[in-house]
Parts: structure tokens; sequence; C-alpha cells
């Protein structure tokens, strides 16, 4: 299996330091608001990584964490009139549901920053005492970017340049203008720790290096995140961390890509971002994770309704195959298209290539008699079932494609099936033509008559 290292820019084979186990940290969200698209697209890229590592048999300990204390939280619990600690936990909720909603599996640990200001502070420590960092007069504690030799080799960032862009504000007590905080000297009205400089709290930088170390070890397999963490933020991680640890940090860098509308990033700083929320009342949530998967996961991706619709047409066309295929026998694993899925996927986590081959075991599936025609619908099942995908009965996800009115629906459906029992046939296929005129298309089966809409 090969995965694309930001850090050396270009694909490695994955070794894990310790074979069959995988320590892999995520930055996680900044619980101030509801999520947006952008932050489905890195807890979906995510989560599928961590689905198919363990589908290879790995033993995965995947590390999300939470940041719940910082300036924008901070400042969005003063707008609302209400204490940091209630702002947090209801955000966190809200993750959670929209999470769930897009089947996204919970991490196997979620730390959050203020439950580990003992080992910020403690690392912060360590740094001082090494020469990587100074307490400034204020309370701030800085890192000192240039005492750190590698400074610059996850995002090809060069010091000079840096420094051309960089100035010192009026009321800053850095020493460099390429320095950043570990350690902000609280204000009065502020949530704020005790510290060896003063009352105050962690800078954003400082709080991953210490709960990546803390749950994973100094030094772990996969470090990952949105495609704006490149830089400062991970390349901050790496300065504090190796200079405190003295070991090498994350073996493997992974970032997924932007979503982007028209050509801009999404991003509550520009105000162009849908919630997740919002995108959710209008598509079904497999729709919405079957669009954020059908572009490679570190390439950009573009919001448009035209994509949704078209996920949710290619959804339909999985769904209305599985509907053929209700009775189970085993799934035909043994094959070649369980192979290429396979060699897809071994190739960094290539989930559009691993969607091509589902389609082309849809066809077949579609072609299929007999035994054959159950095995291969579930296997598709069971491939689809990696990616997060094609796991509800075929009904539920074809009949959700809007407002109708159910009751209707069956009525009718009795309707025609009175008829035909008279062998009226004339009205049973009007039931049929009027409700197919209605975007309702009816199937019998074995076991009744079903309805699928669009």
């Amino acid at each position: 299996m090969k995965i694309y290292n930001t850090l050396t820019r270009q694909k490695e084979e994955f070794r894990p330091i310790i074979e069959g186990k995988v320590g892999m940290y995520v930055c996680g969200m900044t619980v101030y608001d509801l999520c947006h698209l952008g932050h489905a697209r890195v807890l979906t890229a995510f989560d599928v990584i961590a689905r198919y590592l363990r589908h290879k048999g790995y033993d995965v300990n995947y590390v999300r964490n939470i940041t719940d204390i910082d300036d924008k939280i901070i400042n969005r619990a003063k707008e609302n009139g209400e204490d940091f600690n209630v702002l947090t936990e209801r955000f966190i909720h809200e993750m959670h549901v929209d999470s769930k909603a897009l089947g996204i599996e919970m991490p196997s640990s979620e730390p959050r920053a203020t439950a580990h200001i003992d080992g910020i502070v403690e690392m912060v420590q360590t740094l001082i005492k090494k020469g990587y960092a100074y307490a400034a007069e204020n309370g701030d504690v800085y890192y000192s970017v240039r005492k750190f030799e590698g400074y610059g080799k996850l995002s090809g960032k060069v010091l000079d340049d840096l420094e051309a862009g960089a100035r010192i504000e009026v009321d800053e007590v850095k020493q460099d203008p390429l320095d950043f905080v570990l350690w902000k000297h609280a204000k009065a009205d502020e949530p704020h720790w005790d510290s060896p400089w003063g009352i105050g709290r962690p800078g954003w930088h400082i709080e991953c290096s210490v709960m990546s170390t803390c749950c994973l070890g100094n030094n772990f397999d996969i470090h990952g995140g949105g495609p704006d963490l490149k830089f400062p933020h991970h390349e901050n991680e790496i300065a504090q961390s190796e200079a405190a640890t003295g070991s090498r940090y994350a073996n493997n860098w992974m970032h997924a890509g932007a979503v982007r509308i028209d050509g801009e990033k999404m991003s509550k700083s520009l105000g162009n971002f849908f919630t997740i929320r919002e995108i959710l009342e209008k598509y079904h949530p497999e729709t919405v994770r079957f669009f954020l998967l059908s572009s490679q996961y570190r390439s950009s991706i573009n919001y448009s309704e035209d994509s949704l619709k078209e996920a949710q047409v290619k959804l339909d066309r999985f769904y209305n195959a599985l509907a053929q295929v209700d009775a189970y026998v085993p799934a035909a694993t043994n094959n070649d298209y369980s192979e290429r899925f396979h060699t897809a996927m071994d190739d960094d986590f290539n989930t559009p290539e691993a969607i091509g081959v589902l389609f082309d075991l849809v066809r077949e599936v579609n072609k299929a008699e007999g035994e054959k025609k159950f095995a291969l619908g579930a296997q598709l099942r069971e491939l689809g079932a990696i990616l997060g995908c094609l796991q509800l009965p075929p009904e539920e996800f074809l009949q959700s494609g809007g407002d109708v009115d159910v009751d209707y629906v069956e009525a009718m459906i009795q309707k025609r099936i009175d008829a035909k029992k008279a062998k009226d046939f004339a009205t049973a296929d009007g039931v049929r033509d009027e409700l197919l005129a209605q975007g309702i298309t009816l199937r019998d089966g074995p076991e009744g008559t079903s309805w699928t809409q669009g």
C-alpha cells in the first residue's frame, strides 16, 4: 500500500512503526460554530482512511482532537453572553450529530485541549530549557523559529522569504517577527490557567503537539488534517515536537483537499460556506458522503447543486441494483472486482477509482441471474461498506428523494393490487402510469410491490 507523504512530496510504501498497528492523529474541529462542508471533507476522508486500514487488518488508534479554547471561541462566547464551556459543549454535540448523519465513525479518542493544560505547560518548559523558546515580559512565551534547523521542511517555506513578509506589531514583544506564541497571557475577562509565566492559555499550535504525543507517543505513523493546516500549523507542530522530544514527529503527513465554490476555498473567513446541516436539509446524507468520495481525498472538489444531484443519480443506480438482490448468499469476493477495488484503495486511497470498479460491478449485477446475481450483490454491499456506503435497505434510500405522501403511494399500490386481483388491468396500468408521471416507479417482486422515487 502506498500513501502520498506531504513531507517528501511523493508516494511511499506504507510501513508502520509497529507491525500490524497504526497510530494516526488528525487535527479536528475548533468548536465555536456548526461544521461546514469543508470540515465534512476532512472528516469523511480520514474516516475512509481509518476504515480501509482496519479492513486491511491493522489495529488503528485514530486520534482526532478538539480545540476547545482559542480566540474565536472566546469572542463567540462573549458575543453570546455565555460561558465558553457551554458554547463548546453545544458545538461538540452538534459536530457529533452531523458526523453520525454522514456515517463517520467515532475516532478511537477525541482529546480536548483544555484537558491537556498540564502537558502543554510541561512541553513549553522543556522548549525554554532547551533554548527553543523564551518568556517575554508580559507573560507570553514564544517559539524561536530560527533555532529549529528544519523549519520549512513540510511546507517548503524558506525563512528568508517568510521574513520579507513579516513584521512585528507595535505592541508585540517577540524577539523575531517569525516567532510564534506557545503560551498567551490572559486578559482580565478571558478564560485562563496558572503557569510559571502567570495566568494564561495555550497557543493553538502547541495544543496538537501535546495531544498527539500524549496519545500516540513521540513518533507515530500518520498525521493528517485540512489543506490550510500545512502552514503554519503543521509546520509549527513539527518544530515544537521535534525540538521538545528529540525524535522524529510523524512519519507520514496527509492533507485532504479543499472544497471550492467558484474556484475559491470554502471557509468561514471568506463567508462562502454551507453548513453540513443546511446541505442535509436538501440531500440525503449518503449522497453528500458519496459526493465527497467522488474525488481523491487530496485533490480539490468543486461544490455545486449539479454535483450533488449527479451523486444522487449514481447512488440511485447502486441501490436499484441492490433492490434486485435482497436474498443473501455468500459474496463472490475472490474475483477481478475485489482485486481491482483493493488495488485502487492501496494506491493512496483512490476512492474515485474504487467507485469506478463498483460501477462495473453494478453492470454485472444487472446482467447476472440466479445465485451469481445475489453473490455479486452481496459483494457490492461488502465493498461499499469499506467506503461507508451502500448499507441502507434499498427502499429506504430510493424513497428519500424529496417530499412524498407515503400514505398516498401505498394506497395507490393497494388500489393496483386490488385491480389486478379483479383482473381490471386497465385500472392497474393506470395507477402505475399515474405514479410514474409523479416520479414514482413501481417494482413487482416475489415479496410484493415496492416503489422508488426519481
